[in-house]
């Protein structure tokens, strides 16, 4: 179920508990999952996955509210919440990450809005004018 009467008035599209969907799913607007998917989503839009969920899929999407379970990969253009309750198992890209007290997350994340602003160029300098070292975490470990 939706958090807010902003997120359930705004819900065009629904899977519910029960439903068990696998394949791919692409929509407009936003989408709430309650029930088990597997497979791919794609959207420009809003994906809820409720409480009782359960995906396992490759997600590109606009922005992902999570309560549930989720394991795969997540690209988001514009944010992913893991919300109280909510497992995620995998990779996230996105340029905005919110991990609420309660939630778990378990894998790697990628700030897209970031990454570039933090690369150096030639003189190891990078664009924000910070210096950045080329040794990686491994060779800090004694």
């Amino acid at each position: 179920m939706a958090r807010n009467n902003k997120d359930a008035n705004q819900i065009n599209g629904l899977i519910d508990r029960g439903c068990n969907v696998e394949g791919k799913l692409a929509f407009d607007g936003t989408v709430q999952i309650n029930g088990d998917f597997t497979g791919e989503i794609l959207s420009d839009g809003t994906l809820i996955v409720g409480p009782e969920a359960k995906i396992a899929a490759k997600i590109q999407i606009a922005t992902i509210l999570v309560e549930g379970n989720v394991e795969g990969t997540i690209e988001a253009k514009q944010k992913v919440e893991l919300r109280r309750g909510a497992t995620f198992v995998g990779d996230i890209e996105s340029p905005a990450l919110v991990v609420e007290e309660g939630a778990v997350f378990q894998g790697r994340s990628q700030m897209l809005s970031t990454v570039a602003a933090t690369q150096p160029n030639q003189t190891g300098y990078a664009a924000d004018g910070a210096y950045a070292a080329e040794e990686s975490a491994d060779s800090l470990m004694m």
